[in-house]
């Protein structure tokens, strides 16, 4: 199977630099590609995408990379590219989204939903548009961006890599603080919700007004939780619904617990009011 000309590998630091940049053109080309893939159907533009702050998403410029090396630049013929290249970027979408719910202990995307998906990781409709965007990356705009990219010389490759490298690796760092701050809020929660849900089973025998001061503090705790999310906490849950979903979820189980409570609460207060009277 022939194939298209090979992205080389870097064999010095000016080479490294031209990679990077066309790392990062890939991963902003492919924010901008989500963007209105999620824009579109609603008519409207959407809440900004990705797990970093600045506009791009890294896993578009590793699986940009990812196909133009294990492809060695895409197939000249464009079936066996859109084959091949829906199987290389579904295997990374499956393994990162593994790999951040192992790290983070949140799921960042799930396709559940859809008809055709494997463990909610990956779908058949995002696998064929991965498909078509390889064929459009290794037959266009690898060619043309890459010979303008090398084009620029080193003067203006080096520092401007650099340079982008700096802001990038601050937000990386940032972005991470954030997720591993909103995991352990999520966490919290969770323990808070099981933590609630125990003191209800067990029935303890507890003064009314006790258990008030009880349903009082697991308000406050929930609300301090809920509120104690950062600008950049808040924006990496814009970015991503699922996990604003199961944060809502939770915070929604530990409201429902408490009503429940206070309305079993209410009930025996009135019994009891009720059997005084008629004593």
């Amino acid at each position: 199977m022939s194939t298209l000309q090979a992205l080389p590998l870097p064999s010095n630091f000016e080479d490294l630099c031209e990679l990077f940049l066309l790392y990062i053109a890939y991963s902003t080309l492919g924010w901008c590609g989500e963007m209105l893939y999620c824009s579109i159907p609603k008519g409207h533009i959407c809440e900004k995408r990705g797990f970093l702050n600045g506009f791009l998403c890294p896993i578009y410029g590793h699986g940009a990379l990812l196909v133009l090396y294990c492809l060695h630049g895409g197939f000249k013929n464009p079936v066996l590219t859109f084959i091949f290249g829906a199987i290389v970027t579904s295997i990374l979408e499956y393994f990162t989204s593994w790999i951040m719910e192992r790290l983070f202990h949140m799921r960042w995307w799930d396709y559940s939903h859809y008809k055709f998906q494997i463990n909610g990781r990956v779908c058949l409709l995002n696998s064929t548009c991965f498909g078509l965007a390889c064929v459009l990356l290794c037959h266009l705009v690898q060619p043309w961006l890459w010979a303008h990219i090398t084009g620029l010389g080193a003067a203006i490759t080096v520092p401007l890599a650099s340079f982008i490298f700096g802001i990038y690796l601050m937000d990386t760092i940032l972005s991470f603080r954030s997720a591993i701050q909103l995991s352990s809020q999520m966490g919290k929660l969770r323990e808070l919700q099981t933590e609630l849900k125990d003191y209800v089973a067990e029935k303890r025998e507890e003064s009314q007004e006790r258990k008030v001061e009880r349903r009082a503090e697991v308000r406050e705790r929930a609300r301090m939780l809920r509120d104690s999310a950062d600008i950049f906490e808040r924006r990496l849950l814009h970015s991503h619904p699922d996990i604003r979903k199961s944060r809502e979820d939770l915070l929604a189980a530990i409201r429902a617990r408490l009503n429940e409570s206070e309305a079993e609460a209410k009930k025996a207060a009135d019994e009891m009011f009720g059997s005084e009277h008629k004593a």
